[in-house]
């Protein structure tokens, strides 16, 4: 059975705490989640210094955010799939490659804008 979301402020007093309770679980478990905010605890002061324009400095930001998001879906995914059976299936590995591919790319996603802004 799924959560009530409830009406009005309490709905979003809800979806609030339901996402911290997301972000408590990535920190708790996800230790691929852990290293890249780690990265991104570190990267985000040298965004703001090196950012010429609020522009650049929003793609410097914008670009470390996806990647902690894109790595937040592919847990989630991973959980699913760990959920729904222990047997090997080609669609189960499937679904976590393709995570890890959406990961993959949001960290070259992020080098690229890094690169560009910086040196371009």
């Amino acid at each position: 059975m799924g959560k009530k979301s409830g009406t009005g402020l309490a709905r979003l007093r809800n979806a609030f705490g339901w996402s911290m309770a997301g972000l408590a679980a990535a920190l708790r478990h996800e230790k691929a989640f852990q290293q890249e905010l780690g990265l991104c605890l570190i990267l985000a002061p040298i965004a703001l210094w090196l950012g010429k324009t609020g522009v650049e400095t929003a793609l410097l930001l914008g670009a470390l955010f996806l990647v902690l998001i894109v790595e937040i879906i592919n847990s989630a995914i991973e959980a699913v799939v760990d959920r729904c059976g222990e047997e090997i299936h080609p669609l189960s590995g499937r679904a976590k490659d393709l995570g890890s591919a959406a990961v993959f790319l949001a960290l070259a996603n992020a080098a690229l804008v890094w690169i560009l802004v910086l040196l371009c």
